[in-house]
């Protein structure tokens, strides 16, 4: 495991888009497995700023996403295909027929996500995986529970995940209830995992994830399995997982 402590966000930032700068150089035709929330949107803008410059290009790169609410759509503000389009997919030269994002709106999820299964599995799964990382230690909507979740399916968020992300609805009561997530079995098939992580929130997350026990009720601590994972972090979120390793 590679740990890169950074000073602040936005050297976070230029770091991890390093990290997949690297990976889509080496192999033009990789595959990128893509996360949304706050903490990847300036990664998401160093790549564009890199794209612009004739830096990089994405034009060969399929990319599949983690996951996707039930019950928006795309064109909704919150949606995470939004999120994708408004932050990346629409500044840079990715084809759109080579963005996956589960769909939201189907009447059978169940469905879906075998659908989205069978999509991931077809490309190969990732060449690299971005996550972020939730204060509960979710990656994707693996929340915390009894078991690894292996393939992608739908997840009844909660109640923490919710209030953490009702800041960008009307309200806790606007956020959906349930999403469709890759499950850790899926992602846990990535050859390289990115996981980005920033703020004092997330210190005793980051810790648990990497110094805990391997446990379905700290989702991200199964990353300690995975051969290959490198670490992204501002001084404020890696505390803790630095001081421990002193």
């Amino acid at each position: 495991m590679r740990i890169y402590q950074e000073k602040d966000y936005n050297a976070m930032s230029r770091r991890a888009a390093s990290v997949i700068a690297a990976q889509v150089v080496s192999k033009p035709d990789c595959v990128l497995g893509l996360a949304t929330g706050s903490t990847p949107v300036g990664t998401y803008q160093q790549l564009i700023q890199w794209c612009k410059q004739g830096d990089l290009s994405f034009a060969q790169v399929h990319s599949v996403n983690l996951d996707e609410y039930c019950g928006l759509a795309p064109e909704h503000d919150q949606s995470y295909r939004y999120f994708m389009q408004t932050n990346l997919f629409d500044h840079v030269d990715i084809k759109p027929e080579n963005t996956n994002v589960p769909s939201g709106l189907v009447s059978d999820p169940e469905e879906e996500c075998a659908r989205y299964e069978d999509v991931v599995k077809g490309l190969g799964y990732a060449d690299l995986q971005l996550l972020g990382l939730g204060r509960n230690g979710h990656i994707g909507f693996n929340e915390p529970c009894g078991e690894f979740p292996l393939a992608t399916h739908l997840v009844d968020l909660t109640e923490s995940t919710i209030e953490a992300n009702a800041r960008f609805f009307a309200s806790a009561n606007d956020v959906p209830k349930q999403a469709l997530t890759m499950g850790v079995g899926t992602i846990m098939k990535a050859r390289k995992i990115l996981i980005v992580a920033s703020g004092a929130d997330k210190a005793d997350a980051v810790w648990k994830a990497f110094c805990g026990p391997i446990t379905p009720e700290v989702p991200a601590s199964v990353l300690q399995l995975h051969p290959d994972v490198t670490l992204v972090g501002d001084g404020s979120a890696l505390a803790k997982l630095m001081e421990d390793k002193a």
